[in-house]
């Protein structure tokens, strides 16, 4: 018997990257997996891949008449859900004085709202005992030139689940946050970044982190899944899965 076995599970930004690391280790472990994408591209390359062993629902974010649909049909499907991982994340880089009002809303519409309007309309689903864990950033210690609207959305995430974390504790519901930080993905973590611009981000990072390197999608999966499942008596709480950057960068490493 897998160690999810019997399980169900949601995730929230699951076909590509971080979510779908996390994904394959809860199929791994006999979970019953509902995942989520904007792109039907990816969407299309997951139900290829997984078959019937997954459901995958197209759902965006920025939309919170798409969470309504997504809770009816997590009830249709699953009937409820004993941990939800909320994935979802977009990031470009500017100065903050060159940052338009279309830019913040895009980036705190999706980043923000689509997170905290995704776990208001999946709550009722949450079984007693269940777990949420959301993914938010190194930013969160650090602060970066360039990533003011990124940090301050992935910031209120962070609160969120603090916050969530209290309202949910008399449900026995725990609500925590892993925070990466140069991680290795399809995207580089940068929507719409060239290949030229990822290879100097890529570099960089590894320059930054004291480890030296990118962490792997599966290495953030396990703390993910850790926080979701082991640490059960663990809630509030942001576990960093950077390397050693957000200290580093703080003066205290």
């Amino acid at each position: 018997m897998g160690v999810y076995e019997g399980k169900r599970a949601v995730v929230v930004g699951g076909t590509h990257g971080m979510g779908l690391g996390v994904v394959e280790e809860l199929l791994a472990g006999g979970a019953q997996v509902l995942l989520t994408g904007n792109n039907e591209e990816n969407l299309a390359e997951v139900r290829g891949r997984f078959g019937p062993r997954a459901q995958a629902v197209r759902a965006d974010a920025a939309r919170v008449g798409d969470a309504d649909v997504l809770a009816e049909t997590v009830r249709q499907t699953l009937g409820g859900v004993d941990f939800l991982h909320v994935n979802v994340g977009v990031a470009a880089a500017e100065p903050f004085t060159e940052v338009s009002e279309e830019t913040y809303e895009w980036m705190f519409g999706i980043n923000a709202r689509g997170a905290y309007f995704t776990v208001q309309r999946l709550a009722p689903l949450l079984a007693e005992g269940g777990s949420v864990v959301f993914t938010t950033s190194v930013t969160n210690a650090t602060g970066t030139a360039g990533l003011s609207v990124y940090t301050g959305a992935k910031a209120a995430v962070a609160g969120f689940a603090r916050s969530f974390a209290a309202e949910l504790l008399p449900r026995g519901v725990r609500v925590n946050s892993v925070a990466p930080g140069f991680i290795h993905t399809r995207s580089g973590g940068f929507t719409g970044a060239s290949e030229e611009e990822r290879a100097a981000i890529a570099a960089a990072g590894d320059q930054a982190t004291p480890m030296g390197r990118h962490g792997t999608v599966a290495e953030v999966a396990r703390a993910v899944l850790f926080l979701g499942f082991e640490a059960t008596f663990t809630t509030g709480a942001e576990l960093p899965v950077d390397g050693g950057i957000g200290p580093a960068l703080q003066g205290l490493a």
